[in-house]
């Protein structure tokens, strides 16, 4: 089956003033119209920081074709639960997908891991557990999410990429629907690739893909396997990614760097349409 090619850009934490963002979205949309307006086969999304959600979104306004998206969501609907957002409110400011689990946010509490420099380091104690919550959450608050896989540069050179990723896979998925998992999207990204400039060798970041396709259908069947979408993120460039969104596991990117210039982003959509 076809499924439709999906870019989302992952902000970080650039761009988070409502200046910023309104002039980065006013950009992109000037971009996109120059080149003929969004690509009407290609789901595009937009993930700024929280402060930043309100104006892009009114930068956005209705121009088609470009969705919001958050960088992450708590698991609770509310309580006492200091600095965390819900999913229901992200949903009110007109949010549609969220990334989940990004190896930003993994790992450790405090404690870099040997291989990690201080940009790519997780410090947030996310943990498989906590990514299939908070997944249950944004699903049953109608929204999207964008989970996150990724093996370490240790992790590979240990030969353990692929048990790190089918046990990422398998967690957050526990007691999920045949129906719920085939809405979401998952976004392969090799820990040593993101924001280093390296990128994982195309032919293996599509085996990844493929291999998480696989762990969904034996989990959930074929037909699910065929619909979830997998993205790629992990310095996708312009120069990079024709070929990798051609590769048949490959169904989008999830961009960090190249989503706060324009012209890469729109070149990146362009690629995927």
């Amino acid at each position: 089956m076809a499924r439709r090619p999906i870019i989302a850009g992952n902000w970080k934490m650039n761009k988070g003033t409502a200046r910023e963002a309104k002039e980065l979205v006013s950009s992109l949309v000037e971009t996109l119209s120059a080149a003929g307006g969004a690509p009407a086969g290609v789901d595009i999304v937009l993930c700024p920081p929280y402060t930043a959600i309100a104006a892009a979104q009114e930068a956005i306004g209705d121009f088609p074709g470009v969705a919001l998206g958050a960088q992450d969501a708590f698991w609770k609907a509310s309580g006492a639960y200091t600095s965390q957002i819900s999913a229901e409110m992200l949903a009110d400011l007109g949010v549609r997908y969220v990334i989940l689990g990004h190896s930003e946010m993994r790992g450790r509490f405090g404690v870099p891991e040997p291989d990690f420099t201080p940009e790519i380091l997780h410090f947030l104690g996310e943990t498989d557990a906590t990514v299939n919550r908070k997944t249950k959450a944004v699903l049953a608050a109608g929204l999207t999410p964008i989970v996150c896989v990724g093996e370490t540069l240790a992790e590979r050179e240990e030969g353990r990429a692929d048990v790190v990723v089918e046990n990422q896979v398998r967690r957050a998925l526990a007691d999920l629907s045949a129906d719920a998992v085939g809405g979401l999207v998952f976004a392969y990204e090799p820990v040593w690739a993101i924001g280093t400039g390296l990128t994982c060798d195309t032919d293996e970041a599509d085996r990844i893909c493929g291999l998480i396709r696989q762990i969904v259908g034996a989990l959930h069947g074929a037909e699910t396997a065929e619909a979830v979408r997998i993205q790629y993120g992990g310095s996708m460039k312009p120069d990079n990614a024709p070929d990798l969104l051609s590769r048949p596991n490959i169904d989008g990117g999830l961009i960090g760097g190249a989503s706060l210039k324009a012209a890469d982003f729109t070149a990146i959509i362009t690629a995927a349409a």
